[in-house]
């Protein structure tokens, strides 16, 4: 790195009160989560807005000095990487989004099983954990989504670009509204996942040879934060609990299995089945009562 391109002292400074702060907020977070009771629980959910824009602001600071985000993986070494896991470009793909881990996971089917492939830092996301509710309200969306090829756009203004298909089923049961709900390039967002444009580009690869593979489209899920039961019983926002225990059933039959389950939606509620299909993860996500496995519960 040339003396030009290295960082200013000013930059190298607040990029460290950057981290300082987020540092601080993250161990205030994570004491508070020992203690349960009503002062520190409205204390820990007043701090998670704060360490969520912290979170934003230092990702953005490493994208302004030419840096990757941390956790970015090796870029260069994309055929190396899908060699050392057995992996093949081409195999049917399933993405899942955390948005308060700031983390896009990327599945690959090997086998009757999908293996996790990467997990890339999202550049930023808007709006605060809990569901998109209507046009303009800057909220990215939480949810069981499909992308198929007409998603793709290859000239985005944002480099390069898939449409999440929101609304879907269950955002149309509840009224919900809004539009062009993306993953895409440029570390800018209102309402979408926004990647760096390096990253989106791997991505962007991946998914298309899966979709010119035969994968008639690929399963993205979003959830607010990774759906542990420490994460579930937190108090973070009680008015979005019963709707995160329905994306935690999706989560859960993953994880159990490896294999996308079957997703369908039933009097504007999500239902969930397990699949042992290993074409799993192309289906349609439809608004229908129609028996998935049994469990409807």
């Amino acid at each position: 790195m040339s003396d030009q391109e290295r960082p200013s002292g000013r930059w190298i400074e607040r990029d460290r009160v950057r981290r300082v702060a987020v540092a601080a907020v993250a161990v205030l977070v994570a004491a508070a989560a020992l203690v349960s009771h009503p002062l520190i629980d409205w204390w820990r959910n007043a701090l998670e807005p704060i360490a969520i824009e912290l979170e934003r602001a230092r990702r953005l600071a490493y994208v302004a000095s030419g840096q990757p985000l941390p956790g970015t993986p090796d870029l260069a070494n994309l055929s190396g990487r899908l060699d050392a896991q057995g992996l093949a470009l081409g195999a049917p793909v399933f993405v899942r989004i955390f948005k308060r881990e700031f983390e896009l996971e990327l599945w690959m089917q090997r086998g009757d099983r999908f293996e996790r492939f990467a997990t890339y830092p999202i550049c930023r996301w808007s709006g605060e954990l809990g569901p998109k509710l209507r046009e303009g309200d800057g909220q990215a969306p939480e949810g069981f989504y499909t992308v198929t090829v007409r998603a793709l756009n290859a000239a985005s203004r944002w480099h390069r670009a898939f449409d999440l298909g929101f609304p879907n089923a269950f955002d149309r049961a509840h009224a919900r509204t809004g539009s062009l709900l993306m993953v895409h390039g440029g570390c800018a967002s209102i309402g979408c996942f926004a990647m760096t444009d390096p990253v989106v580009d791997e991505i962007w690869r991946l998914i298309t040879a899966a979709l010119n593979g035969g994968q008639p489209r690929f399963h993205v899920h979003v959830f607010p934060f990774r759906m542990t039961p420490e994460n579930l019983a937190s108090p973070r926002n009680p008015r979005w609990g019963a709707f995160w225990r329905e994306l935690e059933r999706g989560y859960a039959a993953f994880e159990a299995t490896h294999v996308p389950p079957i997703v369908g939606v039933c009097a504007g509620r999500y239902i969930v089945a397990q699949s042992a299909d290993r074409h799993a993860g192309g289906h349609e996500i439809a608004n229908s009562c129609t028996d998935l496995s049994g469990d409807k519960g």
